[in-house]
């Protein structure tokens, strides 16, 4: 790894992992991948070492600037505030308030409802049953917001934090065999994200620590 370069603390099937990837690619920050793997070794997180690093023993952390910082949304805007272009926020504070509204609806109400450390918790037989009805649930009231600020993409035609936050979630339901047909405006914006090399170069699939079976 190169001296004074951002390190990314990452697992390649994390969501949160994904977001930050996602805004790294659109801003063009060149970065090394530190992968820790939350299976393997009783999980990567919980050693002393990456605790040291990040005391919550998540994924992602981020090295930059002489700082460490957790909490995907958090490195995001901090990316924005440091490395403006492309603009991940709109200028409007209306449309603003609605990109955070719809990235902490994701990162706060439906992903950590269906993560690996809650399903820890569930009965083995109850996980998919669980993590279904999390992010269905989610998903409704996503859907609705959708119909009153989506135009291309979340919030109007340009690419925002809150579209970093929707394709890991989307990707997230089809792992857990979610039927998102009663979702067609996510699944719309979805489809369109995903066609942007941004999106396609920070995928899981093609991540240095994606096992090759998995590989895109």
């Amino acid at each position: 790894m190169q001296a004074g370069k951002p390190v990314l603390y990452s697992y390649f099937r994390s969501s949160c992992s994904w977001r930050v990837r996602i805004a790294l690619a659109l801003k063009g920050i060149d970065y090394d991948t530190a992968p820790v793997n939350l299976i393997k070794d009783g999980g990567q997180q919980f050693s002393d070492e990456f605790q040291a690093l990040n005391p919550m023993k998540q994924v992602p952390a981020l090295k930059i600037d002489g700082m460490t910082i957790g909490q995907s949304l958090a490195i995001i805007e901090y990316l924005e505030e440091t490395r403006p272009t492309p603009r991940l926020l709109p200028q409007d504070p209306k449309k603003r308030a609605l990109v955070r509204m719809i990235s902490d609806l994701i990162a706060g109400g439906i992903q950590p409802l269906q993560n690996l450390s809650v399903l820890r918790q569930v009965e083995e037989q109850q996980r998919l049953a669980w993590a279904q009805k999390a992010i269905s649930s989610g998903f409704n009231a996503l859907e609705a917001i959708l119909r009153g600020t989506a135009g291309k993409y979340c919030v109007g035609d340009e690419v925002t934090m809150a579209d970093l936050c929707l394709v890991p979630q989307v990707a997230n339901a089809d792992r857990f065999k979610v039927d998102v047909s009663p979702y067609p405006i996510i699944s719309r914006i979805n489809r369109s994200l995903l066609a942007l090399d941004a999106f396609q170069v920070s995928h899981p699939g093609r991540q240095p620590d994606t096992p090759p079976e998995m590989r895109a």
